[in-house]
């Protein structure tokens, strides 16, 4: 299975409302993922929420846009499905009827628990082991001693805390958790779920043009940007950073002097 997130098919709509007009890069993307579909060889293609960019409504380009995107990926692989994002209001009208839609609050697939990041995930995810989320758009800033700055996306992984993320969640579901109670325990008691989750991915944004934040420093406020970073569930600080190619950077806490 290949997983894809962040596409925000009809950004450039945004662009050209501000008055700045960028070419759409939607046939850069179909063609850089079929060249890795053609690498890989997938049977399932999973698409991790924002898909397109505007959040309620469907912009001209994205009528056009969208159903030519899927129509060129079914032809190549069996099996397409999408997760929504915060960005898919009324996505479902756009996309082939073989396609399958699920909603943001993600699936289990062996063992790995996908959403888009931006909602909670349903409460069997907490079973996953791994979890794998989109929605943040994480990149590193590196400044130079001449005030030249350079960012780079990143795969980042981070360690959950558990008990943090079960006392959250609990609250979320409006469950009131005192705060000498065993959250863990309350959580199988009320959902009959025993929190396996213990590392979470955060995956990089599929379109080059979009803009990322940089997790290395600290007026980025990364901690908002969905309920499981802000939670306190997250451990950051020690999270791992990998470019796209794999090669390992370091922890957000030793790359923040960078950035």
């Amino acid at each position: 299975m290949l997983v894809v997130a962040d596409l925000h098919i009809g950004w450039e709509v945004t662009l050209a409302e501000k008055g700045i007009h960028v070419p759409s890069q939607t046939q850069k993307m179909l063609s850089r993922l079929l060249t890795i579909v053609e690498l890989c060889k997938p049977t399932s293609l999973l698409f991790l929420g924002d898909v397109k960019h505007t959040i309620a409504k469907v912009e001209l380009e994205e009528w056009r846009d969208v159903p030519d995107f899927f129509e060129a990926l079914s032809k190549k692989v069996p099996e397409i499905r999408v997760i929504l994002g915060n960005h898919d209001g009324n996505l479902e009208p756009l996309l082939p009827e073989t396609v399958k839609i699920f909603p943001s609050t993600g699936l289990a697939i062996g063992g790995v628990g996908l959403f888009h990041g931006h909602s909670w995930p349903r409460p069997e995810l907490l079973r996953c082991r791994n979890l794998v989320i989109g929605h943040v758009h994480p990149t590193v800033a590196f400044r130079d001693p001449l005030g030249f700055r350079i960012t780079a996306q990143v795969w980042v992984k981070a360690n959950i805390v558990k008990e943090r993320l079960a006392r959250a969640f609990l609250k979320s579901q409006g469950r009131n958790v005192e705060t000498d109670q065993d959250a863990l325990a309350m959580l199988f008691e009320q959902f009959n779920i025993r929190l396996k989750s213990s590392n979470i991915l955060m995956m990089p944004y599929f379109n080059d043009f979009l803009g990322g934040r940089p997790i290395n420093r600290g007026s980025q406020r990364i901690e908002y940007l969905g309920p499981l970073l802000r939670s306190g569930g997250i451990d950051i600080d020690k999270a791992e950073t990998y470019l796209l190619d794999g090669a390992f950077l370091g922890t957000v806490n030793q790359l923040r002097s960078l950035g």
